[in-house]
């Protein structure tokens, strides 16, 4: 990862975002920004110092992990907070507004260092959401083995299992192949329970006849996968199982056939939805398109009709393609492919095969 890269990105936000420094502790931006791992820590990055702040549980860590930043020894009291923000002698500091509290607020206050604070509503969201050879490349892995465990599902699934059952036999399968851990909570949905579109797996045992939604994804040295593939378990389908996989199936196929760079968010997301609309299903598939993964499941760019006007898809950006339709009391069909996008348009990811029936 070009960690300097980034940090010379960052640093060109600055002037920008009106600030002298900015402070950075969620998580995700940390871990992107700095390669710090551990579970505490916070970056103040001004255009000459670049400070990770930690507690003793994480120094050798830090030097470690993050070796493009000076290490400040942080054990979690004012005195350090004041030696912390006066080492970069800032007038006003960024902070990220959607991940501070509102007690971190008024303990930034309590300090009276007179900094000013401003809160900043995206920090580096948007410098992640273009991803690198080396992102790429460790969701690629990612997303081949969630590929390898979603082929075994027709061998996997038996009448009378339970929704727990198979998203237990699937978590480990995950594993076994290599993921360090689950991208999110399996989703395995059977019969109307699928009309549910982040059902947590139940007791339910699954019966000849159901339609199934298994969602899944690896994490893989902190990066993510995801896919959803959607099957009816039995020999032969009905007419309305069919009619409504094959409409998803066409949404999901228009947006690979269609999207280009340069398409707002929801001119993206309305690739799919007017396909669905036109079959007379509009009113059943209620999410967006897609999301964009990273180090996170869900992270911008967000494909919906309720994006933000202007903000567009651009190449580099990794997202998921996951129209659906929910009819309650019936069940539901997905199809989510994660994807790509280059100048040419959306490049396939997971390689995992459409094949929705399990025969008994």
């Amino acid at each position: 990862m070009d960690y300097a890269g980034r940090l010379t990105a960052v640093r060109q936000k600055l002037t920008e975002w009106e600030v002298d420094a900015v402070l950075i502790s969620s998580e995700a931006n940390r871990r992107w920004l700095s390669g710090f791992t551990g579970s505490n820590a916070q970056l103040l990055i001004s255009q000459d110092q670049a400070l990770l702040a930690t507690d003793f549980r994480y120094f050798e860590q830090a030097s470690r992990q993050a070796p493009d930043f000076t290490l400040f020894k942080h054990q979690r009291v004012a005195s350090d907070s004041r030696k912390l923000f006066k080492t970069v002698a800032a007038k006003q500091i960024g902070i990220e507004g959607q991940y501070i509290t509102l007690t971190q607020a008024a303990d930034f206050r309590k300090l009276r260092t007179g900094i000013k604070w401003v809160s900043l509503p995206e920090t580096l969201e948007p410098l992640r959401a273009i991803k690198s050879k080396a992102e790429k490349a460790l969701m690629q892995n990612a997303a081949a083995i969630t590929d390898q465990v979603m082929l075994q599902v027709p061998e996997l699934i038996k009448p009378g299992m339970s929704e727990k059952q198979v998203a237990w036999e699937l978590e480990k399968l995950m594993r076994e192949a290599g993921a360090d851990e689950m991208a999110f909570d399996i989703i395995v949905a059977a019969g109307s329970n699928s009309a549910l579109p982040h059902h947590t797996p139940s007791e339910r045992p699954l019966q000849i006849g159901d339609p199934i939604i298994i969602d899944m994804g690896a994490k893989l040295d902190g990066y993510h996968s995801d896919m959803t593939r959607s099957y009816y378990l039995g020999n032969e389908p009905s007419a309305q199982y069919w009619e409504i996989y094959n409409l998803v199936n066409e949404a999901n196929n228009n947006v690979f056939q269609n999207l280009k760079p340069g398409l707002t968010l929801q001119a993206t997301d309305a690739l799919a939805r007017d396909v669905i609309a036109d079959g007379g299903y509009g009113d059943y598939f209620g999410h967006g398109l897609g999301h964009g993964v990273g180090l996170e499941i869900h992270e911008a760019p967000f494909l919906s009709p309720r994006a933000e006007e202007g903000d567009t898809i651009e190449s580099g950006m990794n997202v998921t393609i996951e129209p659906g339709i929910y009819i309650p009391d019936w069940g539901g069909v997905r199809i989510e492919d994660f994807a790509n996008l280059t100048d040419q348009g959306l490049v396939k990811i997971n390689q995992c095969p459409k094949q929705p029936i399990i025969p008994v």
